[in-house]
């Protein structure tokens, strides 16, 4: 009995390091019963394009499953020659490439356009970031305001975990800025809790826009407000400064993980309660207030609320006036 190679049509295309649901169906019902007739085969064709099910020598109308070792064995030895064959375009494209890059160098290491590139459209940044992190194997530095961790897609911070894990894996690590706000945010503690490695991270209460410095050499900055523009800088010059800045920032703010430190209340105000102060005093609103700490509006007002209490304000000009008498913006937070 012949058997239908085009299948049905409504088998679905996949590759050959897949199986379909029809294909893994029939597959683990081979395994179990040691064959399956040949006519059952056509509703999953894949099985025997993959060489997961061969003709039975005894007889021709039944399919014998082979052994998922040997299988897997096979399948994994043309994946390594695909890799193989790309290693080998690397190669040529690297050896076609190194004159011409000679001959450019000049101009990128001088600060020319080819050292800061424009990345459009998520999908571009984060491959262009995952690409850097494959490169690089010394020391990622990271800041993620409230807006970047809120607004990112589950699907992202998952892809964004693989990628950071694969970076500690080689021997990097990890520092990362968050605003105070994110302390107990759940999301940011499970992160830290899976990752294995040399994954550091501290939190100020106010911090710079979205920044991503790999081994001080390549630096990954926002273009626009929705984050759908980046810069790619691989200015020595400009990621150096960047790197630095970081440091910086670093040591003026409180351990997170792995030894979580509480910022310390002084003076009966907290270091929130001492930053929003000081935002009054500069004469924000309550809606830049909440922007720039990483809360929301109706947040930033309950502490101002509290702060006014405190201090005996009835007034919001009253309130100023009280938070300079009071010598809170005084004292080191």
């Amino acid at each position: 009995m012949g058997r239908d190679t085009t299948g049905p049509a409504t088998h679905p295309d996949h590759g050959p390091d897949e199986l379909c649901h029809e294909g893994t169906a029939l597959y683990e019902r081979a395994l179990r019963e040691g064959h399956v007739p040949d006519e059952d085969a056509a509703a999953a064709p894949c099985l025997v394009d993959l060489g997961l099910l061969h003709p039975s020598i005894e007889d021709a109308a039944r399919l014998e499953p082979v052994a998922p070792a040997v299988a897997l064995h096979r399948l994994l030895r043309a994946s390594e020659n695909r890799i193989a064959q790309e290693r080998r375009r690397e190669a040529r494209l690297a050896d076609l490439f190194e004159p011409l890059m000679r001959i450019d160098g000049g101009r990128t290491a001088g600060g020319g356009s080819s050292a800061v590139g424009v990345l459009s459209g998520s999908e571009r940044i984060g491959r262009a970031i995952t690409e850097a992190m494959a490169d690089g194997s010394e020391e990622l530095l990271a800041v993620q305001p409230h807006i970047s961790h809120t607004r990112t897609p589950l699907a992202a911070r998952a892809e964004a975990l693989v990628r950071d894990q694969d970076f500690l894996d080689r021997g990097g690590r990890i520092r990362t800025l968050y605003q105070h706000t994110l302390r107990h945010a759940p999301s940011v503690v499970a992160r830290y809790e899976q990752l294995r490695g040399d994954a550091q991270a501290r939190t100020l209460d106010e911090i710079t826009d979205r920044l991503l410095v790999v081994d001080r050499a390549v630096a990954f900055i926002p273009a626009n407000a929705d984050r759908t523009l980046a810069l790619e800088i691989r200015h020595p010059v400009i990621a150096g400064f960047l790197a630095t800045a970081f440091d910086r920032l670093w040591r003026l703010a409180t351990p997170l993980y792995p030894l979580a430190a509480r910022p310390a209340a002084q003076g009966g105000f907290t270091p929130r309660q001492r930053a929003i102060a000081a935002l009054l005093v500069e004469g924000h609103t309550d809606t830049d207030i909440a922007e720039r700490l990483g809360m929301n509006v109706r947040t930033a007002r309950v502490h101002i609320a509290k702060l006014a209490a405190t201090l005996g304000s009835e007034s919001r000009a009253q309130l100023g006036y009280l938070i300079g008498r009071s010598g809170i913006l005084d004292r080191e937070g």
